[in-house]
């Protein structure tokens, strides 16, 4: 059989242009209509690459998020289709990139499939999902009229005497305000009331009990919030939560807690330092806590508001390092060399690490080369997820005082202080 040479590719690039049918290019040039065909369809996909208007792979406004690899049974790369995000990684509300968008949405991915021989993109699909404008708006409304409703005191006075060498954390983790869980069911009884009650009798009791350190922290480590929005759903699967009450209501029972803690804590510490920790429950919820705390206290130069994005924060207190994370994103065993990591100089400069998180509802601790894991439990009560699954344990929350060349030095532990206030069991 004669071996035919390959054909040029521009020669039947200029036959197209010329508006040559397949089949006249094949009698020409005396090949078979579907050899002639392969080189038609490669030209045809260069040029529609080369034409298209958004033939980047990432284009910009958008960040890398997973790609996908076809081989044919050779191994040979067939294609590879790159999904890229809108906005950067970490984003809330992610902008639009380069790609426009219908009224009312905004583009949220975009995939990419490229030819594996050529690396011309062959087609690209642009996916729109509605704007979270409105539920972002009215999240930021609840939290504003919850901050003129509770307005931390003007002036606290700082206490007479306290230990400068002192550090002391206060823990509160997944305690879940907005979660509704029936007494019959679960247990105990949780509403919005019961929580509200529960968190300052509780936090009284810590208080009247801590050593009058320097620094006081409230460390809140996640899921403070319930619910992220105004559905009552979870932010990333969409499970439907038992929920108590209104998102502004919640979130205005919130703000009055937490400011009425920061002022016990005043009374006690010479400076309160805030932490507000993204959970998997309120990842939208921390970021006005944040946001909204910091501005709440700007003039108040006794307090300091972290407000980092991050998942992972560290706070140095002499030798001694704390660190924090919810706990749903990292095991905790990989938390010792992910902070090592990240903090290269905090750690350097610690003699002792404690690394905090929370997430699982209950109490874990243990030593690692270089940090010990700490793993706090929960003062809410257990909700029909957690009853039904048999995922129990001792409610309670924790003090931890830390000095700053020896690390911790002593703690507290107390369980739900309640009040006398009927409720629905």
């Amino acid at each position: 059989m004669a071996q035919h040479k390959p054909i040029d590719p521009q020669i039947i690039a200029d036959m197209m242009d010329q508006g040559m049918s397949r089949n006249e290019i094949a009698r020409r040039l005396d090949r078979a209509r579907s050899n002639i065909q392969m080189y038609v369809s490669r030209i045809q996909r260069e040029r529609a690459a080369a034409g298209a208007p958004h033939t980047k792979i990432i284009p910009e406004g958008f960040h890398l998020s997973s790609v996908a690899t076809t081989v044919d049974t050779d191994g040979r790369v067939r294609s590879q289709s790159y999904r890229a995000k809108s906005g950067e990684e970490g984003d809330v509300v992610p902008d639009s990139g380069s790609f426009p968008a219908p009224e009312g949405m905004y583009v949220r991915s975009v995939s990419t499939l490229v030819d594996g021989q050529t690396g011309a993109v062959k087609q690209q699909w642009v996916k729109s999902d509605k704007l979270k404008e409105d539920q972002f708006a009215a999240m930021v409304d609840a939290s504003l009229r919850a901050a003129e409703r509770v307005t931390p005191r003007d002036f606290v006075p700082p206490p007479a005497l306290f230990d400068a060498d002192l550090c002391t954390l206060y823990t509160i983790t997944d305690y879940h305000f907005g979660m509704l869980a029936w007494g019959r069911e679960t247990g105990a009884a949780w509403d919005l009331r019961i929580a509200r009650s529960v968190l300052l009798n509780t936090f009284r009791a810590m208080l009247a009990s801590s050593p009058a350190s320097a620094v006081g922290i409230l460390n809140q480590l996640g899921d403070c919030l319930h619910f992220d929005g105004l559905k009552a759903l979870t932010p990333e699967h969409g499970n439907l939560l038992d929920a108590d009450s209104r998102y502004q209501k919640l979130v205005e029972v919130v703000v009055e807690v937490l400011c009425m803690i920061v002022d016990m804590m005043l009374e006690k510490h010479e400076t309160v330092v805030i932490f507000m920790h993204e959970g998997n429950h309120d990842q939208a919820g921390s970021v006005w806590l944040r946001v909204l705390f910091a501005r709440l206290f700007k003039d108040n130069p006794r307090v300091k508001v972290e407000t980092s994005p991050l998942p992972y924060v560290v706070y140095r207190h002499g030798k001694t390092l704390l660190g924090f994370h919810h706990g749903h994103l990292s095991k905790n065993e990989s938390l010792p060399l992910l902070f090592a990591a990240k903090f290269r100089e905090d750690w350097g400069l610690a003699t002792k690490t404690y690394i905090h998180t929370g997430h699982r509802h209950h109490v874990d601790e243990k030593e690692h080369p270089g940090a010990k894991v700490i793993q706090h439990s929960t003062l809410a009560a257990p909700d029909a997820h957690a009853a039904r699954g048999g995922w129990l344990s001792e409610r309670q929350a924790t003090y931890m005082v830390y000095h700053r060349q020896r690390g911790e030095v002593a703690r507290g532990i107390f369980l739900p202080e309640m009040d006398d206030a009927p409720t629905l069991h």
